[in-house]
């Protein structure tokens, strides 16, 4: 089941100022949380939920990673792990008016057990009150990721690879992917970003085999494998096509169709044009993956000269050499 937007998660637009984001998932936490609603397993779900939204929104390089994504790609390429990596889990508890001193754990204004938030995340109490962050469990599965013992070893990832046609690459796809753990073989569906280059890898985060003692699965990895287009040549997020021209186009100008990933497109080539010479569609490339937008299209023009030549077209071409060209 696809993720719902973690704008959507917290009721905020996507221009949301880190204090609006702040407040909306102050007030929901609030009103989701599990001691507020206990035995409630929907009102559980969605404080994780919640909370896997303000862990991204409220972190500046992850929110501008999740904008460029997209709430899909984003999930292919970060795991609740990456998600939760130096969340502070203190600041999450000050944020919602808990108090958490060494004894006894303090509830929140006094009346709230502070066993229920620590129960969900699997916090440690350190020696000095505070919590440890490197213990911090996955709110999402229930496994824990401690820096030590049995939870600590995750499982082997799992290496396959995933054929690509051209196009498929270039406009983005979703495939059905058949892999090994080792143990049993699963098929699972795999959405593919635009503009993804050959060599490059999608992460599927606990995808992998199995850890030992129930920890964290591994990740499976699919090396992508791009097809050559019979037309179309890559040059990063560009794309270029060879196109011949007569001798005499080259010197008078002439217009011509090219073929585009979007359909076929008349250009104009303009007198002189030089062999090699190369003609700019500015948007017409491939999608960049990081920085956004497209790349061009450019069309390598090329000309073509006549191996053999007629009595006439020869005289023609002595008089143009006499001319001086």
């Amino acid at each position: 089941m696809a993720k719902r937007d973690y704008y959507e998660v917290l009721g905020v637009k996507k221009d949301a100022s880190e204090e609006e984001i702040k407040k909306a998932f102050r007030k929901l936490a609030m009103k989701h949380h599990p001691d507020r609603n206990p035995g409630n397993k929907q009102a559980e779900e969605r404080f994780k939920e919640i909370n896997e939204a303000y862990a991204v929104l409220s972190d500046k390089e992850k929110r501008a990673k999740y904008d460029q994504f997209g709430p899909s790609g984003f999930s292919q390429r970060y795991s609740q792990e990456d998600i939760f990596r130096g969340f502070d889990i203190g600041d999450l508890l000050r944020d919602l008016g808990f108090s958490f001193g060494r004894a006894g754990g303090g509830g929140r204004r006094g009346r709230t057990s502070f066993g229920g938030f620590e129960d969900l995340f699997g916090a440690h109490r350190s020696q000095g009150g505070g919590f440890q962050t490197g213990d911090f469990r996955d709110i999402f599965s229930g496994e824990a990721y401690p820096n030590s013992g049995p939870f600590g070893q995750k499982g082997e990832d799992v290496h396959s690879e995933l054929d690509l046609t051209f196009e498929e690459a270039a406009r983005g796809t979703e495939k059905r992917v058949r892999f090994s753990d080792g143990n049993r073989v699963e098929e699972i569906s795999v959405k593919v970003p635009a503009g993804i280059e050959d060599g490059k890898k999608l992460r599927l985060a606990g995808k992998g085999k199995p850890a030992p003692g129930g920890g964290q699965a591994g990740d499976l990895y699919l090396k992508v494998k791009v097809a050559d287009h019979p037309v179309f040549k890559r040059e990063g997020s560009d794309i270029v096509v060879d196109r011949e021209i007569k001798f005499s186009d080259a010197i008078l100008g002439t217009s011509i169709e090219v073929p585009t990933l979007e359909g076929t497109k008349r250009i104009k080539i303009p007198p002189g044009t030089q062999s090699n010479s190369r003609i700019r569609l500015k948007g017409f490339g491939l999608p960049r993956l990081r920085e956004g937008g497209k790349g061009d299209q450019f069309v390598r023009v090329i000309i073509k000269y006549p191996r053999n030549l007629t009595e006439r077209q020869r005289r023609l071409v002595e008089e143009l050499k006499k001319e001086g060209l």
